[in-house]
């Protein structure tokens, strides 16, 4: 091989698969490479027949020689991978461990913070899209597991199109990434015209099961899992699946949002999960005179926090996160108000719960997640 077309193969081997998140180099996907003159010929190879990244990663790949000093133009040949290589290119992503592996067990690296509430209609989808996408701006690699599945709403909120379904590689599950966080939802799987989903127990386990073990979300700092409201099966499900995760409960200001929220961390407590803090949401907000709206009451997320503390664990309130039109036209339009420079309260708050999340976070083994705050 000459020393152009050296030059070639490491600039395309850098260019980085969008679903896998990883150099194609080091995924095996760059073939044969050629240099005549001024123009190189680069062979790519694909995970699969219509892989969704397929038009992203080529013109990737192209760009990234082009851009080697010397070469004016670029033809790519793209093809698609061997059985026999697909199941190499698994088995090292799994790095050893077997199929169907629940990879966030006690003695993972990656924190495990389910998201909670006593009752529906208090945010809680809404602040943990907005989270996961406030850590992921950390710098921290965010993975959303959407378990709420009779009433799913993660998709709509980070803006994930209609549609949408992770890619299978053999019996890999690959999350679509919106705003930087991997996600996973029982709406991806829903045939066209399906909007309901009308399961019990054993359906419900296994879904979500299957959510944890057959969805390939590589290395995560942390897992975020957005429960469904209440105590039922899923609540149930997940205590005994993860039962060393970490929960933030979220309810309103409002007396009776409070007393039902104090409930899911009761549960969530007698299965081992520990309670790390409370999020009060639709709190006060402050209108341009001055004057103060407090829409929902006041003292709800503070109560909590209060019933849920014990001897010796203190269960603080985190955050207090005030109504915002702009949050809520954020989530309707799938762009979370996070992800923009906007200095809306209720955004600057979230964002401030991130940091505090990242600083107090150590992940189940005892090592601090690995970032810095900014």
């Amino acid at each position: 091989m000459t020393v152009e077309a050296d030059r070639v193969r490491s600039a395309v081997s850098a260019v980085t698969d969008p679903e896998l998140r990883r150099p194609i180099g080091d995924l095996d996907m760059v073939r044969e490479i050629s240099v005549e003159g001024d123009r190189a010929r680069v062979g790519i190879v694909l995970t699969i027949v219509g892989c969704p990244a397929a038009a992203r990663i080529e013109s990737d790949v192209r760009n990234a020689a082009a851009a080697v000093t010397g070469i004016a133009s670029v033809e790519v040949e793209v093809g698609v991978m061997t059985p026999t290589e697909r199941k190499a290119l698994t088995e090292k992503l799994r790095a050893g461990r077997p199929a169907r592996h629940m990879p966030f067990g006690p003695d993972s690296l990656t924190r495990v913070i389910l998201v909670s509430s006593g009752k529906g209609g208090v945010g809680k989808s809404t602040v943990t899209a907005n989270l996961a996408v406030a850590l992921a701006d950390q710098g921290l690699s965010v993975g959303l597991v959407d378990a709420d599945v009779h009433g799913f709403s993660i998709p709509g909120l980070l803006g994930i199109p209609a549609g949408t379904q992770p890619t299978r590689i053999d019996d890999l599950m690959l999350p679509p990434v919106a705003h930087g966080v991997k996600t996973i939802s029982i709406g991806m799987f829903l045939r066209d015209g399906e909007s309901v989903v009308a399961w019990r127990g054993p359906m419900l386990h296994r879904t979500v099961s299957q959510f944890l073990t057959d969805v390939f979300f590589g290395d995560l700092d942390v897992l975020l899992i957005d429960m469904p409201p209440g105590t039922g099966d899923i609540a149930i499900s997940i205590g005994q699946l993860l039962p060393h995760a970490e929960v933030l409960v979220v309810t309103t200001p409002q007396t009776a949002a409070a007393e039902v929220a104090i409930r899911s961390g009761l549960v969530a407590r007698q299965t081992g999960q520990r309670v790390i803090g409370v999020v009060e949401n639709m709190a006060a907000y402050t209108l341009p005179d001055g004057t103060v709206i407090d829409l929902f009451g006041s003292g709800g997320g503070a109560a909590v926090a209060e019933a849920l503390s014990a001897p010796g664990a203190t269960v603080p309130l985190l955050a207090s996160i005030p109504l915002s039109p702009a949050l809520r036209e954020g989530g309707d339009a799938g762009t979370p108000i996070v992800s923009g420079e906007t200095t809306d309260a209720a955004a600057v708050t979230i964002r401030d719960l991130a940091r505090t999340l990242a600083q107090q976070g150590r992940g189940l083994s005892g090592r601090s997640l690995p970032m810095s705050i900014g």
